[in-house]
């Protein structure tokens, strides 16, 4: 991935790995760092960062209406209803990615997540950080940050699998408990509006 800021085709610069396809392109300028919501929202973005996890990023997103539909829309009491045969029928699915511990996993989560008092929403954006200023580069963006491991482990501490710290700090990018577009990225504003409009 591109370490700065780049200028794209259509004039607006962008973090230096929003450019590398179309889809990315797509999801860094509509998605990455908006602020997300709601019980099943918060819990279809850490099932998807859970799959992730040792894969490109890529796939998850040419793969998401497929696990959408596999898992129901990411509706928490449908998903932790789930028995043997839906996870026999999910590692059945070409569509989604195969992993029986990760199959699992999203069943358990979603079990935990039923038993979260407020709610799964609730507990994860008791994590997001204070603005602070924009990283130069993607080089500037750590893996994990003391809030993201606080967030792994109070997942963990509900039941939830597949949480570890770098996980938690992709899930807290993706639903904007932290703005980590570079400075000059045209997003960044944006997000950061956002932000201050649901704190």
């Amino acid at each position: 991935m591109t370490q700065t800021p780049e200028i794209m085709v259509d004039g607006l610069v962008r973090c230096g790995w929003a450019g590398a396809t179309p889809d990315y392109v797509a999801y860094h300028d509509d998605e990455w760092g908006r602020p997300v919501r709601g019980d099943d929202l918060v819990y279809e973005r850490i099932t998807l960062e859970a799959f992730q996890s040792g894969l490109s990023w890529l796939t998850i997103l040419r793969k998401r209406d497929n696990f959408r539909a596999a898992f129901a829309g990411f509706s928490i009491p449908a998903v932790a209803a789930y028995g043997e045969a839906d996870v026999e029928r999910l590692m059945a699915d070409a569509g989604i990615v195969r992993n029986r511990a990760k199959i699992e996993a999203a069943v358990a989560n979603a079990r935990a997540a039923l038993e979260v008092p407020g709610g799964l929403s609730e507990l994860v954006w008791k994590h997001a950080e204070e603005p602070a200023a924009g990283p130069t580069t993607l080089g500037d963006i750590p893996a994990q940050t003391p809030g993201s491991k606080a967030l792994a482990k109070e997942l963990r501490r509900h039941g939830f699998r597949f949480v570890g710290p770098t996980t938690a700090y992709a899930l807290m990018q993706a639903i904007g408990l932290v703005n980590d577009h570079v400075a000059d990225c045209w997003v960044r504003e944006t997000v950061a509006g956002l932000r201050a409009a649901t704190r």
